[in-house]
């Protein structure tokens, strides 16, 4: 059984004292407990001293930006949701935020059952996961052009490492357990986000592209994750 939400703990990272009274407002409202900071370096300064269940975290921010601390939060934890905040209707923003780690982005302004939904449905993926308990994965394998460590959440290509983000490392279990089938967008967005997430596919073409940086060269003709139109994405393991 999912936990109650009296007993999740919240970290709000917003420098707009009104908004982040707002968000309190409404996450209060539903049981949970709720911690503010009004800038990154609090909020960073915070997250390490405590327990949380999750963190939503504006961008732009002074003393030190979302961007910086979502990179520090995941160098510290791989699991715990990060939800971005974000005013600014630039794709790029939204791009850099997944990259980094964030597992959702909310643009403001946003109202009150989307703030509720997206939290609630960001705690349920991280308590429930995925589709079952697949096997376990290889401590290192070959993905693409790239040597993956699970534990390490991390790839190697030449003498190039990149971190993984949870979300990465989930597509990638999802391809390996059905190669050289075509998977639909909305079968992996149920089985990496949750079948209440409430994004569109665009989250998942994102990271897709991320993951592909990571793993193929970036003039690769060839790549392992083979887009299908009006489809999905297939994985062609090398041969």
């Amino acid at each position: 059984m999912f936990p109650s939400v009296k007993n999740r703990q919240l970290l709000v990272v917003e420098d707009d004292a009104n908004i982040r009274r707002g968000i309190v407002d409404i996450l209060e409202s539903e049981g949970y407990e709720v911690s503010t900071a009004q800038n990154g370096a609090e909020g960073l300064k915070m997250f390490k001293q405590n327990k949380y269940d999750l963190v939503l975290l504006d961008l732009m921010m002074p003393e030190m930006s979302g961007y910086d601390v979502c990179k520090e939060i995941r160098k510290r934890d791989t699991q715990i949701p990060v939800l971005i905040l974000t005013a600014k209707s630039q794709e790029i923003d939204k791009v850099v935020g997944l990259e980094l780690g964030a597992d959702d982005y909310i643009t403001k302004p946003f109202g009150v059952k989307e703030l509720i939904a997206r939290v609630g449905a960001a705690l349920r993926r991280a308590h429930v996961g995925g589709e079952g308990a697949p096997e376990p994965l290889p401590e290192e394998f070959q993905f693409g052009s790239a040597t993956i460590r699970p534990k390490k959440f991390e790839a190697q290509r030449n003498k190039e490492t990149f971190t993984l983000t949870p979300r990465e490392l989930k597509l990638i279990e999802l391809f390996l357990h059905k190669p050289n089938e075509a998977l639909s967008r909305q079968y992996l967005l149920d089985q990496a986000w949750g079948i209440d997430y409430l994004g569109t596919t665009r989250t998942l073409d994102q990271h897709i592209a991320q993951l592909r940086k990571k793993i193929d060269p970036d003039d690769d003709k060839d790549p392992a994750i083979v887009t299908v139109h009006g489809v999905g994405y297939r994985y062609k393991p090398a041969e």
